[in-house]
């Protein structure tokens, strides 16, 4: 039996910002919600306090979020608070499915080519159905990627762009193709009874626009409509927002600006501005006060994020005060780097290693530290991302270099005829009349490969996904400019995949209390009592992506507050002064948004010893190259000297001859 709360209580739990946002009665409201603000505690009792004391039936409330598990959570809290189910609350995509199966079964959705018993497809049955039309049509697959192609498509139908008006508007070759596709796809969905995803949130917005009495059904019903994360709402979900709230205007928008880092999926935080002006006498609430983080770690995010000038920016506050400082963390290599931190976890937090976060601008950083952490014995798991050398591109390529040296190997075989068992016979004829040298080379060795098997024709630089398919490889490129040989590389591949370096009880043990790693976009809505952020430099927070455009800057820079935001307790935040790409060791730059911080708020630490890797790697890990200050000079390559920055420094002192600056 659910104990049902008064709302007398409930709204005593609450302060004065956020009982004003309960209290709030009819019309519009938007409730600007910072970090660690309480927002699903408000968004929850406001539901509460509609159903006790407004008496709106728990089956008129619309309320919307952008996870499943949110929903889950909200209508949990809903249940305990009143004793009532909320039948419509959900995802957009959740209840817009919904209202097509109640509308389908009345048979309204025969316009729309659908009856009652549609599919709706998911992300693999989408691109299986568009590389059908690729095969039947005899379109090749290399000049545009089904993927790409696909993620036209759903971008489209988020802008609620039409089939013919997709065609109209495309100036390029890719824009043309896809329209032509598009086309296809539509006709093969309606023929199979089939919607996608986005066909869930278009086709209802075209439901309610073209039937009257379908739309002002929904409007009768749905006499309040609260929308959670509205910073991350598209096109279509704000139109289905604006259609679904009138003709009362009963809107209870929450959300914050500062927070909104998906616009490459088609998130537009200007909609949150757009509720000014679309819903007149709109009321507006800030709920500035944080539950989560010590001052010092607000303070740090506000003066990063003040530094936005194309959005409002909430002066977020906290009774929880502290003397201790955020620290920062330089090293030398990218390699020092995830060695340092490890160190710093086993020496301070082992006992609580749950409690810790390491966030990363991009899924290809975890490499490092998930050997870091296995040297050290640390355990701990990867969310929303995959194992570097578990990653489909990685295994793909080993196979490959497993080939290379061991053409009985059947698993290896096995894959490779999977990717291609033409790219198989091209890596055998390749294979018969390399020398053994190139092959006993790993960069040699992988990149003969690439150029034998044509694999990354696999990947398309305009599609995200494959782009990071391909800084994976990169990656493995680094790792390989390490070793002395490819069999060296392949065993102690081997001995990190199998565990080899975490092997001793202490690690096993420790199942449930592991240290969490995930990218900053994953991060999002959760918090940790002790977070470091990674890889603080310029390409990689602002990634090298964003940099010349003002706009993707003030994304970054909105992820970067979102994972400070994360931190409750202590916040570490650490980078390279160089790190290994395409082999070379290359200088990198302190991020920007570390300069906006208060350098009053920090602590700065510099850790150039080496002798902590060191240890490791004579027994396990990298071996270094006999003459690591230079190269070997290739056909149209230049020779490059890498040095440390430490001899650099001596140098400039006096400290160092430049003889033996130069032998270093």
């Amino acid at each position: 039996m659910s104990l049902v709360l008064e709302i007398a209580n409930l709204l005593n739990e609450l302060n004065p910002e956020q009982r004003r946002a309960v209290l709030h009665q009819d019309g519009p409201a938007i409730v600007l919600a910072g970090a660690g603000s309480g927002k699903t505690r408000v968004l929850t009792t406001r539901v509460a306090y509609l159903i006790k004391e407004k008496q709106i039936p728990a089956s008129n409330i619309f309320l919307v979020t952008f996870t499943n598990k949110a929903a889950a959570e909200m209508k949990k809290r809903v249940l305990e608070y009143t004793g009532q189910n909320l039948p419509f609350a959900g995802t957009f995509h959740s209840l817009s499915a919904k209202i097509l199966r109640i509308e389908a079964s009345q048979g309204h959705l025969e316009k729309f080519g659908l009856n009652a018993n549609f599919t709706i497809y998911d992300s693999d049955d989408q691109l299986a159905l568009i590389k059908s039309i690729y095969k039947i049509n005899g379109y090749d697959p290399g000049t545009f990627k089904p993927q790409v192609v696909k993620s036209k498509i759903s971008s489209a139908k988020n802008e609620l762009i039409g089939t013919d008006e997709f065609k109209d508007m495309a100036h390029d070759g890719l824009q043309l193709f896809a329209a032509k596709v598009y086309k296809s796809y539509e006709k093969r969905l309606r023929d199979e009874n089939a919607v996608d995803f986005d066909d869930l949130l278009s086709i209802c917005y075209q439901l309610f626009v073209d039937n009257e009495a379908v739309r002002q059904k929904y409007q009768a019903k749905f006499q309040h409509v609260l929308v959670d994360e509205f910073q991350d709402t598209n096109k279509v979900q704000y139109s289905l927002t604006r259609i679904l709230a009138q003709p009362g205007d009963n809107l209870f928008a929450v959300g914050d600006f500062s927070q909104s880092i998906y616009a490459w999926r088609g998130a537009d935080y200007r909609n949150l501005e757009r509720l000014s002006s679309d819903f007149k006498n709109i009321k507006e609430y800030r709920l500035e006060r944080n539950y989560r983080s010590t001052q010092a770690i607000l303070d740090a995010a506000t003066s990063v994020i003040a530094n936005n000038m194309s959005h409002p920016v909430l002066e977020l506050w906290t009774d929880q005060s502290t003397d201790e400082k955020l620290e920062i963390y330089e090293t030398s290599t990218g390699e020092l780097e995830a060695e340092k931190i490890a160190s710093i976890i086993k020496e301070k937090y082992f006992d609580q290693l749950k409690n810790i976060a390491l966030l990363y601008r991009t899924n290809v950083q975890s490499r490092a530290f998930e050997e870091a952490f296995m040297r050290r014995q640390l355990p701990y798991k990867i969310v929303g991302g995959t194992k570097f050398y578990e990653r489909t591109e990685i295994k793909d390529l080993l196979s490959y270099l497993r080939l290379c040296f061991n053409q009985l190997d059947s698993p290896s075989r096995a894959r490779a005829e999977k990717i291609g068992k033409r790219r198989l016979e091209k890596l055998e004829v390749w294979l018969a009349k390399t020398d053994r040298s190139t092959l006993e080379n790993p960069s040699s060795c992988l990149q003969g490969i690439l150029e034998t098997t044509l694999y990354l024709d696999k990947y398309d630089q305009k599609d995200p996904e494959d782009v990071a398919r391909l800084d994976n490889i990169q990656e493995l490129f680094n790792v390989a400019s390490r070793f002395e040989n490819t069999l060296l590389l392949l065993e102690n591949i081997a001995l990190v995949q199998d565990g080899y370096l975490a092997n001793e009880s202490s690690f096993n043990q420790n199942e449930g209390n592991e240290i969490t790693m995930m990218s900053l976009h994953s991060a999002k809505g959760l918090e940790f009592s002790i977070v470091f952020m990674v890889g603080m430099e310029e390409g990689l927070l602002p990634h090298s992506r964003a940099i010349m455009e003002e706009k993707e800057i003030e994304e970054e820079r909105r992820l970067c507050y979102v994972g400070i935001t994360r931190a409750k307790d202590k916040l570490y935040f650490s980078y390279a002064r160089s790190r290994f790409t395409y082999g070379y060791s290359s200088n990198s730059l302190p991020s920007r948004f570390l300069s906006e911080i208060d350098q009053k708020l920090l602590k700065i630490n510099r850790s150039f010893d080496q002798g902590s890797v060191n240890s490791y790697q004579d027994k396990y890990y990298y071996k270094k190259p006999k003459t690591p200050a230079t190269t070997a000079k290739t056909k149209d390559q230049k020779i490059r000297l890498v040095v440390d920055e430490e001899s650099l420094d001596a140098l400039l002192n006096d400290e160092l001859d430049i003889r033996e600056f130069l032998r270093k």
